[in-house]
């Protein structure tokens, strides 16, 4: 399966996709802290919000990268299950690129900055919560890029409409006050949470929330490449 991976990957940048989502991400990131400086969570929170959908689009381009047909040569070669993990892992490690690019961006850019005052959270803190809030939407974005994917939608047009219509819901639904928040990943109740204060149990119901919201849409992601098979 790591063949597989690497291949994707290979094919990914050596096709030249990968150059539209780095614009589009770097780009949004420039708008995003080209209006002051902030503390790195409360930055770092919002970032991952904007690059949620930049994620999912990533994604949705890498999987479509491959044939059709080589694709059910790897299925025949590694076994379904094998050949579906090698697509989603193959995102998740780009995605990781894409934030590790986010949370150094600002720095370069003068969009952070470090404690000020009394009321400050350390650095280190800010950081690692920065991280945390793009590695808990990296899986989310995975499921939704797959779910948009020419192997489920079979219609490029369906395709950019299933990953529009989510990336919209997730913003519509996170929203505060949001009748049904548990319908999506929790990208802007992170954020929010990380504007403030988190307590620790906060942040536990996060990282469970987006946690489980992923994997019933991975095992929807699963379930529609099965029945397509």
């Amino acid at each position: 399966m790591t063949a597989l991976v690497r291949l994707r990957l290979a094919g990914f940048l050596r096709t030249g996709r990968a150059l539209a989502p780095v614009l589009a991400g770097l780009l949004a990131l420039g708008v995003l802290y080209g209006g002051g400086r902030a503390q790195p969570a409360e930055a770092y929170g919002v970032s991952a919000v904007v690059l949620f959908p930049v994620l999912a689009w990533q994604t949705k381009i890498l999987l479509d990268v491959e044939p059709d047909v080589q694709r059910r040569l790897a299925r025949v070669v590694v076994g379904a299950a094998r050949e579906r993990a090698a697509g989603l892992v193959a995102a998740a490690v780009a995605g990781l690129g894409a934030v590790a690019v986010a949370l150094v961006f600002p720095w370069l850019v003068g969009g952070v900055t470090g404690p000020s005052g009394p009321g400050d959270r350390p650095l280190a803190e800010g950081l690692a919560l920065g991280l945390w809030a793009h590695l808990l939407a990296l899986p989310a974005a995975v499921a939704l890029g797959g779910l948009a994917s020419r192997a489920i939608t079979r219609n490029a047009g369906y395709g950019v409409a299933v990953l529009t219509l989510g990336a919209v819901t997730v913003l519509v639904l996170g929203l505060s006050g949001s009748v049904a928040p548990w319908l999506v990943p929790p990208v802007l109740p992170t954020a929010r949470a990380l504007a403030g204060p988190l307590a620790a149990s906060t942040g536990v119901l996060l990282t469970a929330w987006g946690l489980a919201w992923a994997a019933v849409a991975l095992t929807g992601y699963a379930w529609g490449r099965r029945s397509r098979a």
